[in-house]
């Protein structure tokens, strides 16, 4: 019986098979797996635990629940030499550190101008303000959610999911943001980023314990974003049309659920997957979702950091 990733895979898989703007080339993949270096990256601020067993659910959920917006990072106020995520990861930390744990009443009543107050954004730029109207939106429903599911408890919420990732995903699909979903020549497309990522934060922030023991957590899928597709197409794995590479160097939107990217996200997740039974193969086990993790993590170099990657701004990365 299939579940939700297998439904993730197999589509993507799909769409990896009719593809017009995104490929992957086998060879590079290949010659990629023998290079890569497969260490596991330190824990990022989503995956550390911040106070009792509540208040970390409390602060993953909530994270997760904005962990989108890289379209518009470009455009926000950061932090030093912070990234667009590591700003909104430092800047809801020091909330919690000066309010206290996060609370459903607290989420419910989230504004776009209590939003810019938490990031330190001007509602005056209007990118940065149309993100915070996002974040805000997104807080009210994980805030209702977490009412409903839990009776006001974030780890009564993630506990109904029975200790499977793959409920949880669904759990939180119930959320329209989390809702990452889409349609490419008429077959339905499932992603689900953020939603699994949920999932692998509480993993690692509970070393695979309590709340975050979930028996199929090996089965997650790579996160598909922005970052992970512009690693594999600088080495060469991804290969994309002149036209599309052409839209991204004018720093074009290349929009949510357009065929080009439901392409570079979807073919990116299917490369991930023949990246790991390659690594396998070379008797380097690793799930894909870790796999994701190092990926990710050298997108930061200088050398991925010097060509243009695709921007799109949404709510689903």
């Amino acid at each position: 019986m299939t579940d939700i990733l297998d439904r993730i895979r197999s589509s993507c898989a799909e769409v990896a098979r009719s593809s017009s703007h995104v490929r992957i080339d086998a060879g590079a993949l290949k010659a990629f797996a023998d290079r890569l270096d497969t260490s596991r990256p330190e824990p990022d601020p989503g995956q550390v635990r911040v106070g009792n067993d509540e208040s970390a659910v409390a602060f993953i959920l909530t994270l997760d629940s904005i962990n989108f917006g890289s379209g518009y990072f470009p455009y926000i106020s950061k932090r030093g030499t912070m990234s667009g995520y590591q700003t909104v990861a430092a800047s809801l930390r020091d909330f919690v550190a000066h309010n206290g744990p996060i609370t459903a009443t607290v989420l419910v009543d989230s504004t776009t101008a209590g939003c810019a107050c938490i990031f330190g954004q001007s509602l005056d730029d209007p990118m940065p303000a149309e993100l915070m109207g996002l974040f805000a939106s997104a807080l009210r429903d994980l805030g209702e959610f977490v009412a409903i599911e839990g009776g006001g408890s974030f780890l009564a919420t993630v506990t109904k999911a029975g200790g499977s990732a793959a409920s949880l995903v669904e759990m939180l699909d119930r959320m329209p943001y989390f809702h990452d979903v889409h349609s490419h020549r008429g077959r339905v497309v499932l992603l689900y980023k953020r939603a699994q990522i949920v999932a692998q934060d509480l993993a690692i922030a509970f070393d695979r314990h309590g709340p975050g023991d979930f028996h199929d957590i090996d089965r997650l899928t790579m996160f598909a974003d922005n970052l992970v597709p512009h690693v594999l197409r600088v080495e060469g794995a991804l290969v994309f049309s002149e036209e599309l590479l052409a839209r991204i160097e004018m720093v074009d939107d290349i929009t949510v659920g357009t065929e080009p990217e439901i392409e570079i996200r979807a073919c990116a997740l299917h490369a991930v997957e023949l990246l790991r039974g390659l690594l396998a193969e070379r008797d380097q086990q690793i799930n894909s979702a870790d796999l994701d993790n190092v990926l990710w993590n050298l997108g930061a170099a200088k050398r991925y950091k010097s060509v243009l990657r695709h921007r799109s701004r949404g709510v689903f990365y």
